[in-house]
């Protein structure tokens, strides 16, 4: 989206591990002169007032940080979004084969796949805390080009082509 200036990130601020997902947030945007706006939630009843404030800020676009209690909301922020007419970027493929617009994130087949691998070094007779920490190394774009014509964006052919999954 060129020329995006204001960005909204839905999160819950009772999760401690998404802090780090925002603080990464701040500086990528800081690098590319986009001002971030924090929407929190930390519990169900939150995100009526989280609607509201995203309505009255306009914010170009979304950003929505994934954990449980999102999840559980996952229907409830994709309506809110698709009638506020919201391009919101997730992190996981599930959000767009519902309806969202676009998500990056972990290929979580892969990060299971090695927690098997793992479950299986423990049962052999490893120590867990001699196990080595891992990040993930791949990643997956999904893009829905339903919901990109109803928000009136196109994505250029080379975009669409490096993407893991396109949903039409």
């Amino acid at each position: 989206m060129p020329g995006l200036l204001r960005v909204a990130v839905l999160w819950n601020s009772a999760n401690p591990s998404v802090s780090l997902g925002l603080r990464d947030t701040r500086l990528a945007a800081d690098k590319l002169g986009i001002n971030i706006e924090q929407v929190q939630v930390r519990e169900p009843k939150d995100f009526t007032v989280a609607f509201t404030n995203l309505t009255q800020r306009r914010p170009e676009a979304l950003v929505l940080f994934q954990d449980a209690l999102t999840l559980q909301h996952r229907k409830e922020i994709i309506d809110f979004v698709a009638r506020a007419r919201m391009p919101t970027m997730y992190t996981g493929r599930e959000w767009v084969r519902e309806g969202g617009f676009m998500s990056y994130g972990e290929n979580l087949g892969i990060a299971f796949h090695r927690a098997a691998y793992f479950v299986d070094k423990i049962f052999r007779g490893t120590k867990p805390a001699d196990l080595p920490v891992e990040q993930p190394t791949e990643f997956d774009l999904v893009i829905n080009l339903k919901t990109a014509e109803a928000l009136g964006i196109t994505f250029p052919q080379i975009i669409l082509l490096r993407a893991d999954e396109v949903i039409d």
